[in-house]
């Protein structure tokens, strides 16, 4: 079995979900080092014992693992690919982890130049939000060579509670598309379904407990519909990670000449509401729409 206090971990970007994710990992014993582009976001990591390292190279030098969790494919570039990124400084035989929801041409590059350097290189975006993030049961969708997700099991088993490999590189991130479109449109209906409440003046938590465990239940209909009921529209998952996430699946479909309008319409619907001032606040605030009119 793995002694994972003889392993280190860089862990690049510690916002809403990656703070919990290395704080879970430092938990379970792992030596942790960090990199995020705000030092202040890290402070409550680094006072429960992970490292600080100054750049991304600095970070991953030592590293036996590298995860990453930032905002968008571009960042996902820069932090592997740029002169000072993993790619150009991991050690021969690490593995790297990109747990950041990109795209799947984006990671198959990746690995390609990974397996030039000798490096280990998977596609594993999650979902769950922040409350899987907290509560380390995220799911993890992994794209990878066989051996190097059976390697990386006991990385992910501290994150998540349902870890499936995909497939090649890449198929990770194809799975996160699936599961962003089936939440896209699932949204729409959690937002009508409790405007619809509203309007026929029923009480919204009794209805809640009511279709929650029925045939309509969701993982959004169980944990954002009470956020919206109690007017709390902070981010478990920003609508702006959200549009960036649709537009990748709605090009990828596109590639494939697949129609997909429930998803070109929930798109749609969320980029009004961050041209409404919205973009950093989480999903669920969909609601808005409705209450505006």
């Amino acid at each position: 079995m793995m002694n994972v206090e003889e392993k280190t971990v860089a862990f690049v970007g510690t916002g809403v979900m990656g703070s919990s994710m290395a704080q879970h990992l430092l938990e379970k014993g792992w030596d942790v080092v960090v990199f995020t582009r705000s030092k202040e976001k890290a402070a409550g990591l680094l006072g429960r014992g992970a490292r600080w390292a100054n750049s991304v190279g600095e970070a991953v030098k030592q590293a036996d693992y590298v995860i990453t969790m930032v905002g968008y494919p571009k960042d996902v570039e820069e932090v592997y690919l740029g002169e000072n990124g993993i790619i150009s400084n991991a050690p021969e035989g690490c593995y790297v982890i990109d747990m950041t929801t990109s795209t799947p041409t984006l990671a198959k590059q990746i690995y390609l130049k990974a397996k030039e350097k000798n490096i280990h290189s998977l596609d594993a975006p999650v979902s769950g939000g922040d409350i899987g993030a907290k509560e380390a049961k995220l799911t993890i969708m992994v794209g990878a060579e066989k051996n190097d997700f059976e390697s990386c099991l006991p990385v992910f088993q501290a994150l998540g509670t349902n870890v499936i490999h995909q497939g090649d590189a890449g198929a990770g991130q194809h799975t996160k598309m699936c599961n962003q479109i089936a939440i896209a449109t699932n949204m729409i209906g959690v937002c009508e379904a409790l405007a619809y409440a509203d309007a026929a003046g029923l009480d919204p938590e009794q209805v809640l407990k009511s279709i929650s465990s029925g045939a309509a239940g969701s993982w959004s209909l169980s944990n954002l519909a009470p956020r919206i009921i109690a007017d709390n529209f902070e981010p478990g998952f920003y609508v702006k990670h959200f549009i960036k996430d649709m537009s990748i699946a709605l090009d990828e479909a596109e590639r494939m000449s697949l129609n997909v309008p429930g998803l070109a319409l929930a798109k749609e619907m969320y980029v009004k509401l961050a041209e409404g001032g919205e973009e950093n606040s989480g999903t669920q605030a969909l609601y808005k729409l409705w209450k505006e009119n």
